[in-house]
């Protein structure tokens, strides 16, 4: 079944494409299924991480997939807002929403839990630093530069010479 171009999870590919890859929505749940899993204890430190990724697990099922959260009023609102930001601040949000917990609470639980958010807000960080520009613009910059620094050292060599 095709849903918006995109394939769902154990549908074959057409035409020998490889599979579709998880999609961040279908991911998202490990976070709050881990920080569940991460209140299930006595130390407070454990519950308070285990609080806040689940409140991380929600926020980017707001921000991300707001399909998901139909049931909630402001769902909308808050993906509109979210979809403004510039994916550089998209990336410091979460990167910083998935370091909190792990510094909270130093375990293998928070860490998995929190590793897709944080792969997330990496991804931004990579879409914000723009596509690769190609050789023939390299090697203009690095000729003009070039350039330059023959200019630079002949002016001092002429300097020194009077």
């Amino acid at each position: 079944m095709w849903l918006q171009g995109r394939l769902e999870l154990g549908e074959a590919s057409p035409a020998g494409q490889p599979p579709a890859p998880l999609s961040l929505s279908s991911c998202l749940p490990a976070c709050a299924f881990a920080g569940l899993w991460n209140c299930v204890t006595i130390n407070p430190l454990n519950i308070a991480a285990g609080v806040w990724m689940m409140l991380n697990a929600f926020v980017l099922f707001l921000c991300e997939a707001p399909f998901c959260c139909q049931f909630i009023e402001f769902a909308n609102a808050v993906s509109a807002r979210a979809d403004k930001l510039r994916p550089w601040q998209k990336a410091a949000f979460y990167c910083g929403m998935a370091v909190f917990p792990v510094m909270l609470s130093l375990t293998l639980t928070t860490l998995f839990g929190n590793a897709i958010a944080f792969a997330t807000g990496v991804l931004y960080g990579l879409s914000a630093l723009g596509k690769k520009g190609d050789a023939i613009s390299y090697a203009r910059i690095h000729q003009q530069q070039k350039q330059m620094d023959e200019e630079k050292l002949t002016g001092s060599l002429e300097g020194q010479a009077l």
